[in-house]
């Protein structure tokens, strides 16, 4: 038998590892409940919340102190939640993986991934947590590598074809114009009306032609670095000469302390002025056109341009497919300006976000910031 010193000994070796482990285990706890990137909800067994993590709270809008104690069951309701993400059978052994949840926050919307598990003593179940995966981004990543693809395809196609329809073109055009010109001499009115007709169709496939063309060749990228505000301020005059041709008020909120860019300015403007006479356009009667600019709270380092609306908004279903090539709502559109709109932004290492709801349409430009200072 061991002695009592030595049985003394062991004991304190065992209790000092104890509390080392538990110490590590509790600093871990600690992390995790402060981690941005997955949020956790610890249950009891009576379904209340006993623990959860700030990530979680920054999510969903609420203050800890106020959900703590409180059956999970009142604070879907309070939140709205319909249906419910899960429910009280996951405390009789009713675990899931990869459960999607969408939730929206002060118009950003969230695609979410829930796991749920028991937590077990002895083979009771104790409670449960639950973690959450905002993987938004990551979707949103995919859905763009989707498209960039799509137009790569769409690149190669027009590579081949465009100035194969440019050149008849451009001959079919000049024969009309000569035609035109002996009506004209001929006082053949109702002709030359005909012959307007076809010269403005004309126009509006070689206008096709060469948009298809920036598809499938894109200009040389120039990248130097600036602030995205003095981009904004010099395409302003023509945003609002446009916005007064339709009762159209612009709102510019600028933050001129904003860590500056890496972009190309031109193909910049053309990105903004583009998504701004779409914005101008969607409020048919008037309306309010907003641009903020600001550093991205999901992305530290990239500077975001917001471009907003108060449209009728967009439908869900075409929402979804607003950035596909040849897609259009417009009735004299080509369904490309927002097509090549994510090109550039691709190109210059951005992404474009689109949400829009009853209250109108909001388009987000992310931009990488630049290491140096402004051009």
């Amino acid at each position: 038998m061991m002695d009592e010193p030595a049985l003394a000994a062991e004991e304190d070796s065992i209790r000092s590892n104890l509390t080392k482990q538990e110490m590590f285990v509790r600093q871990f706890a600690n992390r995790f409940l402060t981690y941005e990137g997955i949020g956790v909800l610890l249950l009891d067994s009576e379904f209340r919340i006993v623990e959860v993590s700030e990530m979680v709270c920054s999510l969903f809008g609420c203050k800890r102190t106020d959900i703590i104690d409180q059956s999970a069951e009142k604070w879907f309701d309070s939140l709205s939640l319909h249906p419910k993400p899960f429910g009280r059978s996951l405390l009789e052994g009713d675990t899931f993986r990869n459960r999607v949840m969408n939730w929206k926050l002060d118009k950003h919307n969230h695609k979410l991934m829930l796991d749920g598990e028991v937590l077990q003593d002895k083979g009771a179940i104790k409670g449960a947590f639950v973690l959450f995966r905002d993987v938004s981004h990551l979707l949103t990543l995919e859905e763009q590598i989707r498209r960039s693809d799509r137009l790569k395809t769409i690149g190669q196609i027009a590579a081949g074809t465009a100035h194969e329809i440019r050149n008849p073109l451009t001959a079919i055009k000049g024969f009309m114009q000569l035609l035109n010109k002996s009506l004209a001499d001929r006082s053949m009115e109702k002709e030359q009306e005909f012959v307007g007709i076809v010269l403005s169709e004309l126009e509006r496939v070689n206008d096709l032609v060469s948009e298809f063309l920036l598809l499938s060749k894109p200009k040389e990228i120039r990248l130097v670095s600036m602030r995205v505000g003095l981009v904004l301020q010099e395409i302003l005059p023509m945003i609002r000469n446009e916005a007064l041709l339709h009762n159209v008020t612009v709102l510019y909120y600028p933050k001129p302390e904003l860590a500056p860019i890496l972009a190309d300015k031109e193909q910049l403007k053309q990105v903004f002025l583009n998504l701004g006479k779409n914005a101008i356009e969607a409020m048919d009667g008037g309306g309010t056109l907003i641009i903020r600019d600001y550093h991205d709270p999901y992305e530290t380092d990239k500077i975001a341009v917001e471009i907003s609306d108060t449209g009728s908004g967009i439908d869900a279903e075409a929402l979804e497919k607003v950035f596909d090539p040849f897609f259009t709502t417009k009735p004299q559109g080509t369904g490309l300006g927002l097509s090549v709109c994510q090109r550039i932004v691709h190109d210059l290492g951005g992404s474009i976000e689109v949400s829009s709801d009853e209250g109108g349409t909001r388009f987000i430009v992310k931009l990488p910031c630049a290491s140096g200072t402004d051009d």
